[in-house]
């Protein structure tokens, strides 16, 4: 076992040797075309109706949990609800008491204390077995008191904590102009959208009655906030402190007049980003502090924002069979949609087979041709590309245009004029969305301000949105495909591309778990620009990827190799990043390779009678290692994708 920087163990699988080439036997090809035939068959079967496809978006317990506090706030919690979310809270529980933010991973100490009040909503004691584990391990790593911003946030909703106790953020912010630091939009889409609704919240500092205490979350209830000294007034730690410090006391002495007009102000920004299904940026924090700012701000429930905004996070909820209720932080059908229908294609499902058809007629009618929060800083852009979600016209993201470009390019579409006129302009918006540096973020231009990180306020994840070396690869990838590998626009994403790789040969992946998303993005995106595989960048990158195969002949990386440089490439193998080592080695022209057919083999032999893959483990990121996520059509669209790609001989899906 090997100890991790937060305390935990894991065990580290061995690494094999480099491997050798030599020429893919018979049996192998044969086994992988078989499996390449029945993934085919049920990723169809998933396909809806409509033409979408949707896997379930896994992430943590405090969905659930923050579900039912908002509910308990609002006083609409039902006991159906609760009894339901209170099942499948009761079934992530770990044996030690805790609840982690990924399968396999470590107690987190907010997560198992929004858990824990779950449960005391749901009727369980607190002198219960399981609830007096979890209350143990909470005082013995702080209590309350050590818990992010956001938890006690929740908690002083009730009185469990003060909101003197609290960050300060005024919804003066609103004012602030674009050039000023620490306006809204200096902070990422998802950031500024749950910060706007938070800093009505923070002004109001509202308290409904608790249900109960929640003494024995404290190390010391009749101290429960210990004062800590302050960093040194010379280090940033120490002038933000200050800053939050001076922000208190503002908030004393804030005009009534002024601070009246922010918060409607914010009320307005918030509105206006309702979108239609009820929902703000389709994702589901947002949304619960909207609504809880708007109520707050004499909005009642009854209200059309705030009946279909509670409408909305009803949509978020998965019901199991057991009864169980699991909360979405988010829907992924654009993105889901666009790598089915990539993995179908590049596995020989014929250009005009009816179901790539239908998955390009809807990824056409959810193109977005308005301008949203991006154009503030690119406002003479014309629109045009595809957001994450169902509905989420705001924020269309730079990483699904250029995805679905590369899907729709798959497709031989009866209406081909169609299909070209929402590419020229995911091409045209795409691009002039490229940062300074020559690299692309995921929704925003130049999104790097240092100062939002900084802030007490926000403790938890990233708030940014810098340029990332994922997204700039499939950026890079979808104009080669375009017939742009030597536009100057493109060669500068290259070159920033180059620059970042590591000394290993790897790249750092920060919307997938994690050098090994990086390094699967990157490369194909190189080889499809012309780069050849003899490049020293692609063979440094092959020679990585072969040196942390796993012996089972797959691949896998903890989430801890985001904060634990003894888990970069190491776990259990999983069939997605096993997908992503492929795509790398296929494009880098290592078909014939020894690790490749080991790869493939570990698919084929993995691969259930369905057609489909288990895969428990985590390989997403919302933040890197913050926020976690089970995308579970990932374990289905990237395998098939490396095995349609092994068996046809191609490592971009073109002849």
């Amino acid at each position: 076992m090997t100890a991790t920087t937060d305390g935990s163990t894991g065990a580290l699988p061995p690494r094999a040797a480099s491997a050798t080439e030599t020429d893919p036997t018979p049996a192998a090809f044969e086994a992988a075309r078989g499996a390449t035939q029945r993934a085919t068959a049920y990723l169809l079967s998933r396909q809806d109706a409509q033409g979408w496809w949707k896997g379930d978006l896994e992430t943590n317990v405090t969905m659930d949990a923050e579900d039912l506090l908002l509910r308990q706030f609002l006083g609409i919690r039902d006991e159906k609800t609760t009894q339901a979310a209170g099942l499948f809270i009761r079934g992530e529980q770990r044996e030690d008491g805790t609840w982690a933010t990924f399968f396999g991973g470590p107690g987190d100490l907010s997560a198992t204390i929004e858990a824990y009040v779950a449960l005391r909503m749901a009727g369980d004691a607190p002198d219960a077995e399981h609830m007096a584990k979890a209350s143990a391990w909470i005082r013995d790593k702080g209590g309350i008191a050590a818990a992010r911003v956001f938890t006690r946030i929740w908690l002083a909703l009730f009185g469990w904590w003060k909101w003197d106790d609290l960050p300060q953020l005024p919804p003066e912010l609103i004012y602030f102009p674009k050039w000023f630091p620490l306006n809204i939009y200096d902070f990422g889409c998802w950031a500024r959208q749950t910060i706007v609704p938070l800093t009505v919240v923070s002004a109001k500092r509202p308290v409904r009655p608790a249900p109960f205490a929640l003494d024995e979350l404290h190390t010391d209830a009749r101290d429960p906030n210990p004062a800590k000294p302050l960093a040194p007034v010379a280090s940033w730690d120490g002038v933000f402190q200050r800053l939050d410090k001076a922000l208190h006391a503002y908030h004393k002495v804030a005009v009534p007049g002024l601070r009246r007009m922010a918060m409607r102000s914010a009320a307005r920004w918030i509105i206006e980003r309702q979108e239609n299904d009820g929902c703000w940026g389709g994702i589901q924090p947002p949304a619960v502090y909207s609504v809880i700012a708007l109520h707050l701000l004499g909005y009642d429930l009854d209200h059309p924002v705030l009946r279909e905004g509670l409408a909305s996070l009803d949509r978020f909820a998965i019901w199991r069979e057991d009864g169980a209720r699991m909360i979405e932080a988010c829907q992924s059908p654009v993105w889901d949609t666009c790598l089915a229908t990539i993995a179908l294609a590049d596995a020989g499902l014929p250009a005009d087979h009816p179901a790539l058809v239908k998955a390009a007629d809807w990824m056409l009618a959810e193109e977005i041709t308005r301008p949203g929060d991006w154009s503030v800083r690119r406002p003479q852009l014309p629109p045009g590309g595809w957001a994450f979600e169902f509905h989420n016209d705001n924020y269309p993201d730079i990483d699904d245009t250029a995805e679905v470009v590369l899907a729709l390019r798959r497709v031989q579409h009866p209406d081909p004029r169609r299909v070209d006129g929402a590419v020229g302009r995911a091409v045209r918006w795409n691009l002039g969305m490229q940062s300074k540096n020559g690299a692309w973020g995921a929704f925003d231009v130049d999104n790097t301000s240092p100062f939002p990180n900084r802030l007490p306020f926000c403790d938890f994840g990233e708030v940014i949105d810098p340029p990332s070396a994922d997204v700039t690869a499939h950026v890079v990838e979808m104009l080669a495909y375009e017939g742009l590998s030597h536009d100057p626009r493109t060669r500068r994403g290259i070159e920033w591309l180059l620059a970042e790789q590591e000394a290993n040969g790897a790249w750092f992946g920060r919307w997938g778990v994690n050098y090994i998303y990086g390094t699967g993005s990157v490369v194909p995106a190189l080889a499809a620009a012309g780069l050849p595989g003899s490049h020293p960048a692609i063979r440094r990158a092959v020679s990585w990827l072969e040196s942390v195969q796993n012996d089972d002949g797959g691949w896998g990386e903890d989430l801890r190799s985001y904060v634990d440089t003894k888990w970069v490439a190491r776990g259990e193998s999983t069939a997605s990043q096993t997908g992503w080592a492929l795509l790398a080695l296929l494009a880098a022209g290592e078909r014939e390779s020894k690790a490749t057919e080991r790869g493939v083999a570990w698919l084929a032999e993995t691969q259930l009678a369905d057609g489909s893959w288990d895969e428990p483990y985590f390989t997403g990121t919302g933040f890197p290692w913050d926020f976690s996520i089970n995308y579970h059509l990932y374990r289905q669209v990237f395998p098939l994708t490396a095995l349609g790609r092994y068996v046809h001989g191609t490592g971009h899906g073109r002849s």
